[in-house]
């Protein structure tokens, strides 16, 4: 993952119609009819042929269509001065068709029914039904696998896309890129080894997925979240529409469906994030060359087609279907790509059946692709659950209009107040993919986040009325190292006292009080470190019958008179809607909580003991009279 710009979100809520034509034209300007009578882009979004099929036509004849002066044009590969596509399709980029666009991609397919039967249909006012389960609201913490084969060499995020880029831009000047200095160290040049050959190089020859569920269960995990592909195109299941995956390359077993099934045995909720949509622009620097040095202009390993895998350890692969056909900069997704990016995505529903379907894009991507297995997956969830909706499916980046019809998830972010629908914060303890630098780093912890902030991180998102999925990534033979295991038992630890401030609760009317605030959006949850013994959230039983109090420190403030306490001034006369408070407990200590309630607020007199039971975050149970 890396950051995204946040863009306007454009178009309405409009039921999606059956068929449509668009104007189109050629190179030149030349507009054809809006019945497509300009053969050179009469084909775009109509799908003739299979992914494989078109990666396997020789690169001069593949034909690619982009959008010019506000028209579909098409074209061909022209080599000369060719430069990679940036890593996203640009937002906020509309094709002059009928029924919109996103992602450079028609939201109406050219395939009828692959919404499949029932009542959503994939339209955003038909997902507009959805009801977030009741599960996931309860369930409020979740553990994340973010595993591929670039967690080889041990360098941190986006190392397959970087691997091929032999300089990188840093204030305003051309600096030689790290991860491609390290490949040449540990690997050779890319037009020689490439990142299909590190596939065949993640083993997992260590992994004990048992002994690791038992682990993520013991830390308070109620869900299990597994990544079935990343931008590098590489699925960790047993893809039946796509050869590169871990079945028939490297661990030489179906990742997620042994994730799941270690997930289920312990009644965690199994989820699966889909990176995929992005692999069409994010992987083309494969197709390029070093720019200097004795390999300048020899082509990296992404040119490489099946035929050339006679004799080799990859015969009877196609790089092509890895690393997505290179194609001129400006290219829309080809109809069939997004094809196979739904096929894949279908596939990994009904071989899996996911409790949680998470995309890493901002809406439903690659227009028809992702509306139509959006609709898919909630009428699956109901299908295969007796009519109920046990579905939860995430995207990034959605405007409030849209907030009802998924679980809005935030990057490394956080909100600054309670939201209306349930809604999701996710990060890292370090990089998303393992950075073996961040373990060796000095401390107890070494570079990753702290316990102490993973607690503040979750109790600030419960208290917003959301739920929060924590990356603990893994290494190429399957295991994690010892500080990120001491990270979970220190989670652990926590939990086993202060579940039931968590679990199964839902905000109360404040979120809660004290002088340090949260900076809302993706990619602000830093700012947690901030955050300490005098600032406190609140959460709420189902029932409405008793508000936790979590003190994100172990505080020490006394009261005007001198006695050593707390005061929460949120059940103060002041309050909206003063409520009394009949009893309080202090999680974890067996003491008699001693207390007054006064115009002030409520006033919680500290127990006698010497050692707290958390010095990350202690939790008072307020019982209401």
């Amino acid at each position: 993952m890396r950051r995204r710009k946040f863009f306007h979100l454009l178009g309405g809520l409009a039921a999606t119609p059956v068929a449509f034509s668009f104007p189109v034209g050629d190179r030149t300007g030349k507009t054809a009819s809006a019945a497509g009578d300009s053969q050179s882009a009469a084909g775009f979004n109509k799908y003739t042929e299979d992914y494989a099929r078109f990666c396997a036509t020789p690169a001069n004849e593949r034909v690619f269509y982009a959008l010019r002066d506000g028209r579909i044009v098409s074209e061909r590969l022209n080599n000369n001065g060719w430069q990679p596509s940036p890593e996203y399709y640009p937002a906020g980029v509309e094709l002059p068709v009928p029924g919109g666009s996103w992602d450079g991609v028609p939201k109406i397919s050219p395939t009828p029914g692959l919404a499949g039967e029932g009542p959503y249909k994939p339209a955003w006012d038909s997902l507009l039904q959805y009801e977030c389960p009741e599960w996931y609201q309860d369930a409020k913490f979740g553990i994340w696998n973010h595993w591929s084969p670039q967690c080889v060499p041990e360098d941190g995020d986006w190392y397959a896309r970087s691997m091929y880029m032999q300089e990188m831009e840093f204030r305003n000047h051309r600096l030689q890129n790290p991860q491609y200095r390290f490949q040449l160290a540990h690997y050779g040049p890319p037009s020689r080894f490439g990142y299909k050959d590190l596939c065949a190089q993640w083993t997992l020859l260590n992994w004990e997925p048992s002994e690791l569920m038992e682990l993520y269960a013991r830390a308070g995990a109620r869900i299990f979240v597994a990544l079935a592909n990343h931008h590098d195109g590489f699925d960790t299941w047993n893809s039946k529409h796509h050869q590169w995956n871990t079945v028939n390359i490297g661990p030489r077993r179906d990742v997620i469906g042994t994730w799941a099934t270690e997930a289920r045995k312990r009644n965690l909720r199994f989820g699966v994030t889909v990176h995929q949509a992005r692999n069409w622009s994010w992987f083309q620097t494969s197709h390029g060359a070093d720019a200097t040095g004795p390999l300048a202009g020899v082509p990296y390993d992404g040119d490489l087609i099946l035929a050339e895998g006679q004799k080799q350890w990859w015969q009877g692969y196609d790089p092509q279907q890895l690393y997505a056909p290179k194609h001129p900069p400006d290219a829309l997704p080809d109809v069939s790509y997004v094809k196979n990016f739904y096929d894949r995505t279908r596939d990994l529903v009904d071989q899996h059946n996911p409790d949680l379907l998470y995309f890493d894009d901002d809406l439903l991507p690659l227009g028809w692709g992702g509306m139509n297995i959006g609709a898919y997956y909630y009428n699956h969830s109901l299908a295969v659950n007796g009519g109920r909706m046990e579905g939860v499916l995430n995207i990034k980046n959605v405007p409030p209009n849209l907030f009802k019809a998924v679980v809005a998830d935030l990057e490394r972010g956080l909100t600054n107040n309670i939201q209306t629908y349930p809604w999701q914060s996710e990060t890292c303890i370090g990089d998303w993919h393992y950075q073996r630098e961040l373990y060796e780093w000095p401390g107890e912890y070494g570079h990753y986040l702290p316990p102490r902030d993973v607690i503040h991180w979750l109790v600030d998102a419960v208290s917003k009325n959301g739920t929060f999925i924590l990356n603990i990534p893994g290494k190429p033979d399957g295991t994690i190292d010892s500080k990120e295991r001491l990270i979970l038992e220190r989670i652990a630890a926590w939990f086993k006292i202060n579940g039931e401030a968590i679990y199964a609760t839902r905000p109360w009317t404040l979120f809660g009080e004290g002088p340090n605030m949260i900076k809302a959006g993706s990619f602000q949850g830093q700012t947690v470190s901030e955050l300490g013994a005098s600032d406190v959230r609140y959460t709420r039983n189902k029932a409405g019958t008793v508000v936790y109090a979590v003190m994100l420190g172990w505080p020490e403030r006394r009261f005007p008179e001198g006695e050593r306490g707390l005061l929460l001034k949120s059940f103060g006369a002041s309050a909206a809607k003063p409520l009394k408070v009949a009893n309080v407990e202090l999680l974890g200590s067996p003491e008699k909580m001693r207390f007054t309630q006064t115009g002030e607020g409520l006033r919680i007199e500290w127990p006698r003991m010497t050692i707290p039971p958390s010095d990350v975050a202690v939790a008072f149970k307020l019982s209401l009279a």
